[in-house]
């Protein structure tokens, strides 16, 4: 089988100009972990998932080391409300690994399970045509295991 086989078409995209607001809202209401970045004709440029957003909060190593008696955790959780007037542009991951879809699953998977992801974009020739998730293809693989 092959990625364009079972990979979603109608992919939720955003632009490095949509502000974390509304990322955020994505996010959290269609259970997104991550969304792509894409620029005029679905050029492909970015991700931004909920750990760039989540870890734009955390300290820094400069914090920890200079800390001197502890974090306090319960305000960086209030600075949340800080970066919801970011842009997209300011936390999204610019070097974006993505497969084609002519690739074969298990090679999708192969470099999904590499990078520690659970779903990646599909692009050909840089434009966004899909995405794929880990559950996708164990879902595919799982049918065709009782189709033969």
């Amino acid at each position: 089988m092959i990625v364009k086989e079972i990979m979603t078409r109608a992919v939720k995209s955003i632009t490095p100009e949509t502000r974390l607001q509304e990322v955020a809202s994505l996010m959290c209401l269609n259970r997104f972990s991550g969304l792509p970045v894409v620029e005029d004709d679905d050029k492909l440029i970015g991700v931004v998932a909920e750990r760039d957003v989540l870890s734009y909060l955390f300290p820094t190593l400069k914090d920890i080391m200079e800390g001197t008696g502890g974090l306090d955790f319960e305000s960086m959780e209030a600075d949340y409300k800080k970066i919801l007037p970011l842009k997209t542009t300011d936390l999204m991951t610019r070097k974006v690994i993505a497969v084609r879809s002519d690739m074969a699953i298990l090679k999708a998977a192969s470099i999904m399970a590499r990078n520690n992801f659970r779903r990646i974009p599909v692009a050909d020739d840089g434009k966004l045509v899909g995405i794929i998730s880990l559950g996708d293809i164990h879902r595919a693989i799982f049918i065709k295991s009782f189709s033969d």
